[in-house]
């Protein structure tokens, strides 16, 4: 009885571990050998504050997941103790909160990950870790879409001072 018990609460992680795959925008994954108790706890409390679920799950059952979701590219990054960052809607932040910390800490390694439901290896993560915050795109696309109003405006209040200052004279 106690096997059944086991075998369905296995069962539940993958299904549960499948979901996570599928509705993740970024998923990565790390090995953490080395990292003790206190980095593990910083990790997960910078993960935690930017919305990151960060886990530690078998190899074995994350390859049934994998499996099922039809992302086994990933299984060749599956070896070791693997801990798994899954973001549903900052595609950056994962990227960039575990390549920090892993700059800091080289007890950290990333593998791979998925990032909009496509398999990516190491060297894309650190590309995706570059790039800016969601909110920092979205302040640079408003300074973008300003310009132009900007300069409109800039330009009125030019000719109308220059209209003021020939009316004086």
């Amino acid at each position: 009885m106690g096997n059944a018990k086991v075998r369905e609460e296995k069962q539940q992680l993958v299904t549960d571990v499948i979901s996570k795959l599928r509705e993740s925008s970024c998923t990565i994954v790390a090995d953490y050998r080395g990292l003790n108790v206190a980095q593990v706890t910083e990790l997960r409390k910078q993960l935690r504050e930017a919305g990151v679920e960060f886990q530690v799950i078998k190899n074995t059952l994350v390859r049934r997941a994998t499996a099922e979701a039809e992302l086994t590219e990933l299984d060749s990054a599956l070896t070791g103790p693997t801990a798994i960052a899954f973001s549903k809607e900052d595609v950056v932040a994962p990227a960039k909160i575990l390549s920090e910390f892993a700059k800091k800490n080289d007890k950290l390694n990333l593998k791979a990950g998925i990032v909009e439901g496509k398999v990516v290896d190491l060297e894309q993560i650190k590309e995706l870790a570059e790039l800016p915050s969601r909110e920092g795109l979205l302040s640079m696309l408003l300074s973008v879409l300003q310009a132009p109003v900007r300069n409109f405006a800039l330009a009125v209040k030019a000719v109308s001072e220059k209209q003021e200052s020939g009316a004086e004279a």
